[in-house]
């Protein structure tokens, strides 16, 4: 699961002006991880892409399930974890410190946002 609203933080390039659209570019550079995964986790593995706000809007692809949060992100994150982490290995992509332990009282892994492929630039 990714934490979008943190992730896209990373590359500094006006992104807050275009949340949507650096959500979306997020989505299409995770689209890869699907097959090959990431630091730690081998592939194939389910990616989740957490949006909220107004990134809401974007939609899913085949590789990455976009799911928007009806309020906080980060809860949605949380209920995610809860419902969908049992009985299996799931881990957050996230630098935010009060997610990254919420999570892991859940037995969620956490995968720094560096090792995820870097969305394009808004340019």
């Amino acid at each position: 699961m990714v934490d979008a609203a943190n992730v896209v933080g990373i590359v500094p390039d006006g992104w807050w002006r275009r949340r949507a659209e650096a959500a979306g570019l997020l989505r299409d550079a995770l689209a890869p991880v699907a097959e090959q995964g990431v630091r730690g986790l081998p592939g194939p593995v389910e990616v989740v892409l957490v949006v909220e706000g107004r990134a809401a809007r974007v939609e899913g692809i085949s590789t990455v399930r976009v799911v928007a949060a009806r309020g906080s992100g980060d809860d949605a994150i949380v209920d995610l974890v809860a419902r969908e982490g049992a009985g299996r290995r799931c881990a957050v992509a996230t630098a935010d410190r009060g997610l990254r332990a919420r999570v892991s009282a859940l037995g969620a892994e956490i995968v720094a946002p560096s090792a995820l492929p870097r969305r394009a630039s808004l340019g």
